[in-house]
């Protein structure tokens, strides 16, 4: 029990410490892996794991939207595709769609990996 107790603070710790922008990144890693998860419960023909992760990925996109700051015209862009992906994740978990889980999974990635460009460009990471 020692081991996942330690890893349970060193997790806490590494969020507790995080900037912003690492939280983002974390949050973006985050809705990948329950994305993941859902694809795998769809797999196993687990519906109430699929389900449960689907709600976790929108749950953190629910807080990205709700984290947009919109002085900056983006946020709008960026609400759009936000708005999108939900509404995709709502048509996956209806229908236990694979196919449209690994479409928002991509768009996550994408996402992903445009902010560690960011985070780079502004020595952030």
């Amino acid at each position: 029990m020692a081991i996942p107790n330690a890893y349970a603070k060193y997790n806490d710790s590494k969020i507790l410490t995080a900037s912003k922008p690492e939280l983002t990144l974390m949050l973006y890693e985050g809705a990948i892996k329950f994305c993941n998860i859902a694809i795998m419960g769809i797999e196993q023909k687990d519906i109430n794991k699929a389900h449960k992760n689907i709600v976790k990925v929108q749950k953190i996109i629910d807080e990205f939207r709700a984290t947009l700051d919109t002085k900056y015209p983006v946020a709008q862009d960026f609400d759009r595709v936000y708005v999108y992906l939900l509404k995709r994740l709502r048509e996956a978990n209806v229908k236990k769609d694979k196919e449209i889980l690994e479409e928002v999974n991509m768009h996550l990635r994408s996402m992903r990996d445009t902010w560690k460009e960011v985070m780079k460009k502004t020595h952030t990471a």
